[in-house]
């Protein structure tokens, strides 16, 4: 009985967080929104995740179609984020299952507009969400000319692919951040994420960085728009990423060294705001800084 009422009331948040979207508060409570699927499919058999989903939805249909649709093309990474719980799979590999699969809904749904209802994205930015709000702005009176405006909107318009990446990648931590502990309390066990100190990437991912670094000397002066997309979208993605890689030094150093968790907090935060300090990242990938940590501390 306990967790037939558990489950009820998993079903009545999904029912507000999907009524949450007609008023103002949609834009957060969209990055919920698969969470209460994510827990109830994990926790009960299809049958009975069904029974709980389908009166939810008639409900909210009631109100808007539209909604229902929602809920439909968020459910995938939901099924997704369950069957991989469901698996006892690690959690890293269930986080990039969920990504990947918010990231394909993410193109399908770019592929279906544009084959369906003739939706160009990169026009509507450009027109749209680029040009016109700067120009509204007043961005000509602070000097800007109207072909700088529009080399931006271009800029804007080619990180669209690592904006998606991003987007994807965030509502999967998210997920996965909320929905653990839910399950650990019922009972429910799910493989943590490994501490922040054990990440690591491979070093494969200097190379990666070293030829969208050509890509974009090579091409940064002609038409070649794929390529300069290419590069506008890896190599930030990948600074990112050596960026992750220093602040797990640092917490594998505090951890070596027994520091207070403070210390390799504050040495993170230039680490995030300064652009030029993920080449620590790099130089932990390059040298074996860590077996020397490990190495001294003997």
């Amino acid at each position: 009985m306990k967790f037939r009422w558990t489950s009820m009331a998993w079903s009545i948040a999904y029912l507000l967080l999907l009524l949450s979207l007609s008023t103002p508060l949609l834009i957060i409570t969209t990055l919920f929104l698969i969470i209460p699927p994510v827990v109830l499919f994990t926790t009960l058999n299809t049958r009975q995740f069904i029974l709980h989903i389908l009166p939810v939805w008639l409900i909210v249909g009631l109100i808007s179609p539209v909604y229902v649709l929602m809920a439909v093309y968020l459910l995938v990474p939901a099924l997704v984020m369950g069957r991989w719980y469901r698996k006892r799979d690690s959690a890293q590999s269930t986080v990039i299952a969920g990504m990947l699969a918010i990231l394909c809904e993410f193109l399908l749904l770019l592929f279906i507009g544009k084959t369906v209802f003739n939706f160009d994205l990169y026009n509507y930015v450009n027109e749209v969400l680029a040009v016109t709000p700067l120009i509204g702005m007043g961005m000509g009176d602070l000097g800007w000319t109207s072909e700088e405006i529009r080399e931006l909107s271009v800029m804007t318009i080619q990180m669209i692919p690592m904006t998606l990446i991003i987007s994807s990648a965030m509502i999967a931590v998210i997920t996965h951040s909320i929905v653990r502990p839910i399950l650990n309390s019922m009972n429910y066990a799910v493989p943590k994420m490994k501490p922040l100190r054990d990440w690591r990437l491979p070093r494969s991912f200097i190379w990666y960085y070293l030829v969208g670094f050509i890509v974009l000397m090579i091409f940064s002066g002609s038409d070649n728009s794929y390529m300069l997309m290419i590069s506008a979208n890896l190599l930030p993605l990948l600074q990112l990423g050596f960026k992750i890689q220093a602040i797990g030094f640092f917490f594998f150093v505090a951890h070596e060294r027994k520091w207070n968790k403070v210390f390799p907090i504050l040495l993170a935060i230039p680490v995030v705001l300064l652009p030029s300090l993920w080449i620590i990242g790099i130089i932990d990938l390059v040298f074996p800084l860590r077996e020397r940590v490990t190495k001294s501390k003997r």
